[in-house]
């Protein structure tokens, strides 16, 4: 235990001197106000590092879900041709658990006087089982549709907000035009939705849309061949070393890059804007802390005559700096302790609490089409918690300890002069 290096005195004395006398209430509120800056600290450093966490998480698994570990692309705008053969020696590699060709380009969709940019991937329907968030939000009828060629799947978010249902059609017009004796005219083409997905990541759901393979290779004029080939492996550790033998196996005219430098600019700013929120909300730590200074100082100081007293019958400077120093940090153990129990609690209840001030309130604290996902994520890592913790109790004892130290160094003979 902590507190097991002291002597039983000494620990009495310490508990006694937390509970102020009525001629010590200011100085009991400012200890007070010390332990629950430290609580309050510690609970939103919690709080916001997981849900920092949990957001990054979801994001990625969202990401990765939908898009392969890594993408070969073609160098040229003419795509990725003979992609069956090179799929296979991918999919040799160690560590690559799924390889799946697809073509996207970009439509305009439009219905019934509505339209909406989104963006078209043809995909082969075995592959959607690669992509397991989208193959979870399909049901049974809209894979067997899909795989029969007898429509295209859309995000639920698309059709929400050009009033279409499963079963309606849709005309798709591409950006690439096809010649006709009247000129350059743009691609058309109607096509049945076969099915709705929701993903629980806004920007897939508002603009995507997948197409089986043929039709879309026959949609964009692409001679057979696709924009390019995803890469699932087993492991986000294995991106390195399976894209170090993926450009063995690559030829001049095609190239491979990997999800982060796919998503630079978001894992950037994550990483950036946590590192920021963390050094900010530690201020809220260090300032309860300076709290503990002051408030201990002037415990000291009303406790003069006490001090002298205790020195007089024997007790050593080093005796009287325990003292102080297990009251000042007993409020740190004490602001710790209560914060680290409110930030679980509050990570562990995230999404119950948000509903709750949602009510109340009549806000919408966490709007989709801005941060991407449907729901709040919180992921508590235990390795940050301990650091959070730590970090509080260090700076708790270092702001007990020059005030201990002034205790220890009062004079008997001085205090007791006017006594």
């Amino acid at each position: 235990m902590v507190f097991a290096i002291f002597t039983p005195v000494e620990r009495l004395l310490a508990m006694r001197y937390m509970r102020s006398r009525r001629s010590e209430g200011f100085i009991s509120v400012i200890a007070w106000f010390s332990l629950l800056g430290i609580a309050l600290g510690v609970a939103t450093l919690i709080i916001v590092m997981s849900v920092m966490n949990g957001f990054r998480a979801e994001l990625v698994g969202r990401i990765l879900g939908l898009n392969g570990h890594l993408a070969v692309y073609s160098t040229s705008t003419r795509g990725v041709g003979d992609f069956d053969n090179l799929a296979v020696r991918i999919a040799g590699i160690p560590g690559v658990i799924a390889v799946t060709p697809q073509i996207e380009g970009q439509v305009m969709v439009s219905t019934r006087g509505n339209t909406s940019g989104a963006v078209i991937r043809g995909v082969r329907w075995a592959d959607l089982a690669a992509r397991k968030p989208l193959w979870d939000a399909l049901d049974e009828g809209a894979i067997t549709r899909f795989k029969e060629g007898k429509g295209i799947l859309m995000g639920h978010r698309l059709a929400q907000s050009l009033g279409l249902k499963e079963g309606d059609s849709v005309t798709l017009v591409g950006a690439k035009g096809r010649t006709t004796p009247f000129g350059t005219l743009p691609q058309r083409r109607t096509f049945k939705i076969a099915g709705l997905f929701d993903v629980g990541m806004f920007e897939y759901d508002k603009a995507f849309i997948f197409m089986p393979l043929k039709p879309a290779q026959s949609f964009f004029g692409s001679d057979g061949r696709v924009t390019g080939l995803e890469i699932y492996t087993g492991d986000l550790n294995l991106t390195d070393p399976v894209r170090a033998n993926i450009s063995q196996i690559l030829g001049d005219d095609t190239g491979v890059n990997d999800w982060r430098d796919r998503n630079r600019s978001f894992l950037n700013a994550l990483a950036v804007e946590r590192n920021v929120m963390f050094l900010i909300l530690t201020l809220i730590i260090l300032v309860a802390a300076f709290n503990i200074i002051s408030s201990m100082i002037m415990l000291v100081r009303s406790k003069n005559s006490d001090i002298a007293v205790l020195r007089a019958m024997g007790a050593s400077g080093g005796a009287v700096m325990r003292v102080f120093f297990m009251t000042g940090a007993s409020i740190g153990i004490v602001g710790t302790a209560t914060g680290v129990v409110i930030g679980l609690g509050f990570c562990w209840n995230i999404d119950a609490i948000k509903e709750m001030l949602e009510k109340l309130t009549g806000t919408e604290f966490f709007a989709a089409e801005i941060y991407f996902l449907s729901r709040l994520p919180a992921k508590v890592d235990p390795a940050e918690v301990g650091m959070i913790i730590a970090m509080a109790l260090m700076l708790s004892f270092l702001a007990s300890v020059y005030p201990a130290w002034r205790a220890s160094r009062i004079a008997p003979a001085e205090a007791l002069r006017y006594e």
